[in-house]
């Protein structure tokens, strides 16, 4: 489960909205002196970004709540398996079926090979907006967190 921390600073009825801070992780990495990722991250390092997080109407939550968030592994891979290997694959099957036609006049593989990454990216725009399929991907609120005049905190689980 990959976690963050965050803060509410929106609520609507059946979501909320959570403001993380952005960390290097660049850190405990043994590759950080010679890796392009430590400089981009030194840039962004800090940075807030705002996630609108769906969560059950049971629950109440208020602004200014500290709260965990989780993804599961599980999702972000295969998350990114469609985003990127879909539109790979389907762009080396459109050229390979493309590069079997018998046409001389143009290359029928570099055709092919856009038709299928034009194919891909149109699959999954079509899932992204199915809401039972794009739930899936969303983070879940792990804990609530709760300041009470920023001295103690106490912790409620929510599933």
């Amino acid at each position: 489960m990959i976690e963050e921390q965050g803060v509410v600073v929106a609520v609507e009825a059946e979501a909320v909205w959570v403001e993380t801070l952005r960390a290097s992780t660049c850190g405990a990495c043994q590759a950080r002196a010679g890796c392009g990722h430590r400089l981009i991250n030194e840039q962004q390092s800090g940075q807030r970004a705002r996630l609108r997080v769906p969560v059950p109407a049971r629950h109440t939550y208020q602004v200014g709540d500290g709260v965990r968030l989780g993804l599961p592994e599980k999702a972000l891979m295969h998350g990114a398996l469609l985003v990127y290997g879909l539109p790979l694959l389907l762009l080396f099957i459109g050229a390979l079926l493309g590069s079997s036609v018998p046409v001389t006049r143009f290359d029928a593989s570099a055709v092919g090979g856009i038709a299928g990454l034009l194919t891909g990216f149109g699959i999954n725009r079509f899932l992204s907006r199915r809401p039972a399929y794009s739930s899936s991907f969303q983070p879940r609120v792990l804990a609530v967190l709760h300041h009470n005049n920023c001295q103690n905190v106490t912790i409620r689980s929510a599933p």
